[in-house]
């Protein structure tokens, strides 16, 4: 049976889900000695992120993530549920015609610390990055055990020693340093010399600045996070306990012979592998503070006065 451009499918490893979706792209190819069929596709959700919106309306009110994930994505047929609950009331949001529906949801769920992605089965899934919990199992990458390759990474280009929240102040003649523009210092002790990076706070900032203060603290965690990096391929689709590697779950990696001696990572990338050498997975992994959620200023203008708005306003 041949899948055409447009078809629903849905692949499974053994009895597991892992896409499902539609067809893209059907590629037919005839070469002396060779004739060969590719077929690709992507995730239901595709049509949240390349098609308009279809909300009868330019705006919603007092209004959740999980309430606006709901009404943009079941007029293209897509389940939505939430692992972290119904997220923060947002006052007023404004649908642009012809913007997506992520490009609608995406900040509005970031604002409530939630990562928007799309399921196996092709329903859309607000959670959260998974973080270590103290004396809990998680599934092993060893080197001497399921590892047969890993290449390791780490980075100082994107890492600063200090990062200054700056409001934005009158006398642009000031000295330089930390002087009374200053609203929040975050170091970074992994960085073995001066570096520093400034944080300009937006127009609409709270009037005690504390979206410049956590974009600050951001800046330094998602950085240290992300200038860390395993590129593992191990043995198997699936983990010691029959589970399919996925995304977004943390596994325990040691790896010594590359400086690795025992450290519990996310999983941000899985590709499934068969070829002549056997079944095999890669896999990239990183620490969870790569994935710490991006703060946003919602209101770039008169935030205090909405905020307050909302909570007076019921």
């Amino acid at each position: 049976m041949l899948l055409y451009p447009g078809d629903p499918v849905q692949v499974l490893l053994g009895g597991d889900v892992v896409v499902t979706g539609y067809v893209d792209d059907f590629t037919p190819a005839l070469s002396s000695g060779a004739h060969s069929i590719a077929i690709s596709g992507r995730g239901k959700c595709q049509d949240l992120v390349d098609c308009s919106h279809f909300f009868n309306g330019c705006q919603m009110t007092n209004i959740t993530p999980l309430a606006m994930a709901i009404q943009l994505a079941t007029p293209y047929g897509i389940d939505v549920v939430s692992d972290v609950g119904a997220g923060e009331v947002v006052p007023v949001w404004q649908l642009p015609w012809g913007e997506t529906p992520y490009n609608i949801l995406e900040p509005v769920a970031r604002n409530s610390q939630m990562l928007v992605y799309e399921n196996p089965d092709g329903s859309l899934r607000l959670s959260q990055s998974m973080r270590v919990s103290a004396g809990v199992r998680y599934p092993v990458v060893a080197e001497g055990i399921n590892i047969e390759s890993i290449t390791m990474r780490w980075s100082m280009a994107q890492r600063f020693s200090q990062y200054i929240g700056r409001s934005l102040p009158m006398d642009t003649m000031s000295d330089m340093g930390v002087g009374t523009d200053v609203v929040a210092v975050v170091n970074d002790p992994g960085v073995p010399r001066l570096r520093v990076r400034s944080i300009i706070a937006e127009t609409g900032d709270t009037s005690d600045f504390q979206i410049t203060k956590a974009r600050a603290n951001w800046e330094a965690v998602r950085r240290a996070g992300r200038s860390t990096q395993a590129t593992v391929t191990v043995d198997s689709w699936r983990d010691d306990a029959g589970n399919l590697w996925q995304p977004n779950t943390l596994v325990t990696l040691v790896a010594p012979t590359v400086h690795v001696p025992r450290v519990n990572w996310l999983i941000s990338e899985v590709a499934y592998r068969r070829d002549e050498t056997g079944t095999h997975a890669d896999l990239t992994l990183m620490p969870p503070e790569a994935f710490a959620v991006q703060p946003i200023n919602l209101f770039p203008t008169m935030r205090d006065i909405v905020a307050g708005a909302a909570k007076g306003g019921g």
